[in-house]
């Protein structure tokens, strides 16, 4: 015992073991062979059980009787592992042409797992017997099994090429393997094709095998990875689900009929569930799995306002409902695993299909011959039957009786025992003609396999006779669409923003913010000196806003797109991210409600257009994150927007007034709705150098208009004093010129019957002055107005604005 222990280096052992386990797992474990596209206990399962008569035309057998008669005769490893494989091949949502038909509990799409074995039953399904086609005839080379005592097949005859019909997968030392199912009817059409143009390329073999037939069907997406996974045997592709919108009465759901191959359908749902109740994803209801005998439905009831095309990519992207599918054509090829495409797959094949077809044509022709010479000389004994039968008679005993045959008759020994092994009344009672008959027949046998052997042609059409037949029998409409092109995914950031209230805050000198109402309620907003909110308001995470400047120029957010800050920060000045120029002021902002009805509004342009627009009609739908979308088209460089204005109702009324001292007052219908960046409509005939100043929409409770001259003189009018009249009109006198000084307006604003609204006066000497309009008496038209201060002394008015209330 002592002389049998080696020292070795332990690098060296490692390295010869590591080498010869790896090769056992890779050519008797994991890897299917090129020939029959079976691993090795898959070949054993099909041998077995076809030997043990289990098959399609039989009764089912215990699945228990079969997983032990396979692991004593032919697979010394665990019943489990057989039991698995012996699973696999009857699961029909795995291959494309199950192999094993079980009566009992075979697992699920959802992952259960099967009924243990002592309760299901299997038998060969009808596919298997042309796997197994002619194994008896010598047509594959056998092996003794692990313990010498009995032969195995090294692969099977395979009539069809189960290979790429049903796929597989497999991870060993050093190699993985991922090849899809196929569908049978193209590829027999792709073998036929090649048989017929040896000098076929991938291309043209692309015509008939145009992509994977998965057993689940869905969509596979990307022709660029088909072409180099069947060039190269390495490729990518996308597995999309099939999906369509239902939509019953308003409510919409998204069906999915067919998911991806290999995904689990119960993980799926469950996934789906997870990132609803993460609130990842906006918009989904209740998720129900409706699948039935008739086939596969999972129903996500989708809420109202929400846009199913946006949540099913939210879902194609983050769930398996798409996956990519990587394709590593590996398998077992003249004992050596490599890496294939799609011609070197059905070449190895054909190769293997040629053998099997001589060998068994071989075999038969032996047969055949054999039988020949025995008829031969059956008719020969019959035409002398009188002596053969005294011959036999005569002689001692049955090697006596043959050897007689033969000195006598010059017989064979073949022909000789053929004639003493058959009884006495057969032999008198055969009938000459039958006999000649079977040699006709025989011969036109041996002609046929002779023309097998010696015309390659030939041997072609009978391969391709048999391909017609098994896909006569066997063939099936493809399961799974081809799309040329991978779609892209433009998840939509509405459905992945929770919804929720916030407190959002937009200022004239351009700051904005959206921070919780918890921090809006706890705090207060820190603005810089002059500035003010033109928005400070409650919305929703969904909702959008609007704002509008005097270059003619719309910056459009989402409330989630706002940058969190706290209410006491400053927030985000548009300058940083809508490219906001020093000179440009915001005019309007106005906040659009999440399922609200649209909102119209009103521009004015100090050149003296005008233009409404409605707010559905000025929304982006991309890359407008970091800038401005122009919304009015200007006549001049010198134009600018005097004021934005949001239309309550269509059937009030307008006012505008220009610098030099005319109004015109009309009804808002005669502005027509006009799309995109138009420059609008004419609003009044100015004359000279005369700039509007703005429009007003009069509302019910405005009686007055308050009117700031340049120089810090006001006056109240009543808005009756205006005649009603049509648009692109020179208007009327608001305020009278004097011949040796023009006039200018440098504000108005319109009052209600209590004229309770207060003005701040901002003069160009910096000083501030509070204005009152219940202080000033209403005047006419023509009147000159009062002075609220001394302009001499203060300079002329640059800004006239409302006094925000404490």
């Amino acid at each position: 015992m002592v002389d049998r222990i080696k020292e070795l280096p332990l690098e060296n052992v490692i390295s010869d073991r590591f080498g010869r386990y790896s090769k056992y797992i890779i050519q008797e474990r994991a890897l299917p062979d090129v020939r029959d596209g079976l691993k090795p206990v898959q070949r054993r399962i099909l041998y077995a059980m076809y030997q043990d008569g289990n098959t399609a035309d039989k009764a089912f057998r215990k699945s228990a009787k079969s997983v032990g008669n396979i692991m004593g005769n032919f697979h010394p490893h665990g019943d489990s592992s057989i039991y698995e494989a012996m699973v696999r091949m009857s699961q029909d949502w795995k291959l494309r042409a199950p192999l094993i038909e079980m009566h009992g509990n075979n697992g699920s799409i959802d992952g259960d797992p099967p009924a243990a074995m002592r309760y299901t039953e299997a038998r060969l399904s009808k596919i298997s017997h042309h796997l197994l086609e002619g194994i008896n005839n010598e047509t594959v080379d056998m092996m003794l099994n692990f313990d010498d005592t009995i032969y195995e097949p090294v692969v099977l005859p395979a009539a069809f090429p189960n290979l790429l019909v049903n796929g597989a997968t497999g991870i060993s030392a050093g190699y993985a393997t991922q090849i899809p199912p196929h569908n049978l009817t193209e590829v027999i059409e792709a073998l036929i094709y090649l048989i017929k143009n040896p000098n076929a390329n991938t291309e043209q073999l692309m015509k008939y095998v145009k992509g994977p037939d998965f057993p689940t069907g869905a969509i596979v997406q990307g022709k660029e990875g088909l072409v180099s996974a069947y060039e190269t045997g390495r490729g990518r592709v996308i597995v999309r689900s099939k999906t369509h919108i239902d939509d019953q009465k308003g409510k919409k759901k998204i069906i999915v009929t067919e998911i991806p191959y290999e995904v689990n359908k119960a993980l799926l749902i469950k996934r789906i569930e997870d990132l609803k109740a993460e609130k990842r994803v906006e918009g989904i209801g209740d998720i129900r799995d409706e699948s039935d005998r008739f086939g596969l439905s999972i129903s996500i009831d989708l809420k109202k306002n929400v846009n199913p095309e946006d949540i099913l990519n939210f879902l194609y992207k983050n769930t398996d409902l798409q996956v990519s599918y990587n394709f590593n054509v590996i398998a077992i090829d003249d004992g050596k695993p490599k890496l294939l495409g799609l011609k070197e797959i059905l070449n190895a094949y054909l190769n293997h299909r040629r053998s099997v077809i001589l060998k068994q044509t071989k075999f038969f022709l032996n047969k055949a011959q054999k039988r020949t010479h025995i008829v031969d000389g059956l008719i020969k004994a019959i035409s002398i039957l009188d002596d053969v039968i005294k011959t036999i008679r005569g002689s001692e005993n049955r090697l006596a009786a043959i050897q007689n045959l033969m000195d006598s008759y010059d017989f064979t020994q073949a022909q000789s025992e053929a004639i003493v092994n058959l009884q006495l009344y057969r032999l008198t009672n055969t009938d000459i003609v039958t006999l000649e008959e079977e040699l006709k027949e025989l011969k036109g046998q041996i002609e046929e396999y002779q023309k097998i052997l010696s015309d390659s042609q030939y041997l072609g059409k009978v391969i391709i006779d048999g391909f017609k037949q098994i896909s006569k029998e066997f063939g099936s409409p493809r399961l799974t669409t081809i799309e040329d092109e991978i779609t892209p995914l433009k998840v939509a950031k509405t459905i992945t923003v929770p919804d929720e209230e916030v407190h959002v805050g937009v200022t004239k000198d351009g700051y904005l913010k959206r921070a919780s109402l918890k921090s809006a309620q706890s705090s207060v907003a820190e603005l810089k000196e002059g500035d003010q909110f033109l928005l400070e308001k409650d919305l929703n995470t969904h909702d959008e806003i609007f704002i509008f400047t005097d270059h003619g120029n719309l910056i459009y957010r989402k409330v989630f797109e706002i940058e969190e800050a706290r209410w006491k920060d400053l927030g985000t000045h548009l300058s940083q991210s809508a490219g906001l120029e020093p000179t440009e002021k915001i005019l309007c902002v106005l906040p659009l409600v999440s399922g609200e009805k649209d909102k119209r509004v009103v521009a004015a342009t100090n050149d003296g257009y005008v233009k409404q627009v409605s707010l559905s009609e000025l929304r982006p739908h991309s890359r407008y994150l970091n800038r401005s979308i122009r919304f009015v088209n200007f006549k001049t460089d010198q134009s600018r927007i005097t004021n934005v204005i949001e239309i309550i109702n269509e059937y009030q009324e307008v006012v505008t007034l220009t610098q030099h001292g005319f109004a015109l007052k009309f009804n808002i219908s005669e502005i027509p709705l006009q799309k995109g960046r138009s420059a609008g409509v004419k609003l009044i005939s100015l004359q000279d150098d005369d700039l509007v100043l703005g429009v007003s929409i009069i509302n019910e409770n405005d009686k007055y208009i308050g009117i700031l001259q340049a120089d810090g003189k006001y006056k109240n009018i009543k808005i009756e004093d205006i005649p009603l009249t049509t648009r692109a009109k020179k208007g009327v006198r608001v305020l009278r010129q004097n011949s040796s000084h023009k006039m200018n307006i440098s504000g108005f604003s319109l009052l209600t019957s209590e004229r309770n609204e207060n003005f701040i006066i901002v003069t160009e000497n910096g000083d501030q002055f509070e204005l009152k309009p219940l202080d000033y008496p209403l005047s006419n038209r023509q009147a000159l107005g009062k002075p609220v201060y001394n302009s001499k002394e203060y300079g002329l008015v640059i800004k006239f604005n409302k006094k925000i209330q404490d």
